[in-house]
Order: C-alpha cells, then structure tokens, then sequence
C-alpha cells in the first residue's frame, strides 16, 4: 500500500508540472496537499539587471499552487487559477530559490494557497497567493 506521499508523486510523475516549468528549471522536491516544495534557479530566469525577474517568482508560485490545488481537487476534477497576486520582497541574484507552498482555504470549489520563495540564505524574497477554481474535467 502507497502513502500519500508516493501517491502524490505519482500524480505528479503522471500528470507533469508543464512545459514553463521545465524551460524555467523548477524541480520539485516535496509534494502533497498540506506542502510542495520547488526550486528554481536564478540563473536563465533574470531581467536585464541580471536580478531574478518577478515573474519567474510567480511562474514558481503559480506551478506549486496550481499543482497543489490539482492534487487536492481529485480524479475527475481540474483546478484552474483565477487569481494570483505577488509581492516582491527582495531580489534574488545567483543560486536557487525555493518556494513552499502551503493551503490557506480548501474548500469545495476554491483553493487559496501561499507560497513563500526564499534564497538559499533563507531570505524571503517573494510571497505569491493563488486562489484556484475547482471544475469538473473535460471529458472525451
């Protein structure tokens, strides 16, 4: 028998993280309902200023909440994001950062989570809230 664990890293295993997330090199390291964890280097993801452009901060907060909120809603359901807002905090400007994202509401139709996009300092550069609408899946 799997745990929830295993499970979820199947799901994500199955399903992918996506073609951004791969270009944009996040990789994540912990998953399940209650914390997913990614990286992302700074590294290929900076603005002319050769800081680690924001929106790459909200593509990684947008991969972990839109992957969390998926694996809560279950088989037969989709959660699409509806709204996503970003305060940046700090600049990151070489190694990895690293988002943890965890649920503030889950409910039956919406998920709301924050994630937290750290330096490899510790320093929070970054906190992304994502509120995700839960819809049944296309079928066919």
């Amino acid at each position: 028998m799997t745990n929830e664990t295993d499970d979820a890293l199947e799901f994500l295993r199955t399903r992918g993280s996506g073609a951004l997330a791969a270009k944009m090199g996040i990789e994540f390291t912990e998953f399940t309902v209650q914390r997913s964890v990614a990286t992302m280097p700074v590294e290929g993801n900076t603005q002319p200023a050769m800081l680690l452009h924001g929106g790459a901060n909200v593509v990684l907060g947008e991969s972990l909440g839109s992957m969390a909120a998926n694996l809560f809603a279950g088989p037969g359901k989709l959660a699409v994001g509806i709204d996503i807002n970003a305060t940046h905090t700090r600049s990151a400007t070489e190694g990895l950062v690293t988002g943890v994202c965890t649920p503030i509401h889950l409910g039956r139709s919406l998920t709301v989570h924050e994630i937290a996009v750290t330096d490899e300092q510790g320093r929070r550069c970054s906190t992304i809230r994502i509120t995700n609408l839960i819809k049944d899946a296309p079928t066919g």
